[in-house]
């Protein structure tokens, strides 16, 4: 996570619903291939939720650390928590270096908090060893209703508001592809996953998933009174787009980016 300070992350809100979120990120881990050997990188580790994969898969193998990076103190505390990672460090990814090459800079659902990916990118696989690998999952979501409800019912019941709102996005799959192609082998694919969101007492589904992410920086810029409205409004529309069912769940649709690059210029050993 990229979270600021003055506004840090809810661990409780975020993992009301951490099946769904975790999801992605052990189907990104199950597409990493061999490593060098080389520390391993939780880029925007949140609560370390993939901690627990990453030690499992490359703990045993990887003569490096298994380090864990994110900017939320909320989140850091929980990844320190669980005892998993050999170091924990506080800072922003868009800023953050690693002290040696890595074998694994892995990062689910953090990227697209930070801005100019076309510095980013390049600049972060400069940081593999030869044969590392560079892993990312970012939502593809921004133009489903679930998340240009929250823009549009803001723009109108709050005009201007979002002028002052960084909120996160990612480029089009295409570009990435360029972006990286000469740096060593690219690997590109979209999965949509339909997720069965459980009933809340506390309003529709997907707006209680979607408020914890991607309309968090929206919501935090508000006033309670403005906030409130946006809620309600929120919650009264979004069923037209994902109906509820009898128990009232909901299906939905999200779909997710997903890249690996391997840098060039490692030699296999021979067999």
């Amino acid at each position: 996570m990229n979270g600021q300070t003055q506004h840090d992350w809810d661990p409780g809100t975020y993992h009301r619903f951490r099946g769904q979120r975790l999801r992605p990120a052990l189907d990104l881990l199950s597409r990493v291939g061999p490593l060098p050997k080389g520390c391993v990188v939780d880029l925007g580790c949140g609560a370390g939720d993939v901690g627990s994969a990453l030690r499992t898969r490359f703990g045993t193998s990887q003569a490096g650390a298994l380090i864990g990076v994110d900017r939320s103190p909320a989140m850091l505390e929980q990844a320190r928590a669980q005892a998993i990672y050999d170091r924990v460090i506080e800072a922003d990814i868009a800023d953050w270096t690693p002290d040696a090459p890595a074998a694994l800079i892995f990062s689910n659902a953090s990227l697209h908090w930070t801005g100019d990916h076309q510095t980013l990118l390049p600049r972060l696989v400069a940081t593999l060893v030869p044969g590392g690998t560079l892993a990312v999952q970012v939502p593809h979501q921004n133009n489903a209703p679930s998340h240009r409800l929250w823009r549009t019912l803001a723009d109108e019941l709050c005009p201007g508001r979002l002028a002052e709102v960084a909120l996160p996005s990612v480029l089009v799959p295409a570009q990435y592809f360029h972006l990286l192609e000469t740096l060593g082998e690219v690997r590109l694919w979209e999965t949509e996953y339909f997720q069965k969101l459980p009933p809340s007492d506390e309003g529709h589904p997907v707006r209680r998933f979607t408020e914890a992410t991607y309309a968090r920086p929206i919501l935090q810029s508000m006033p309670d009174r403005e906030r409130d409205r946006l809620v309600r409004a929120y919650d009264e529309l979004i069923p037209k787009a994902y109906p509820m069912s009898a128990d009232g769940s909901a299906l939905f649709p999200f779909r997710r980016l997903f890249f690996t690059l391997v840098r060039a210029g490692y030699d296999a050993p021979a067999l």
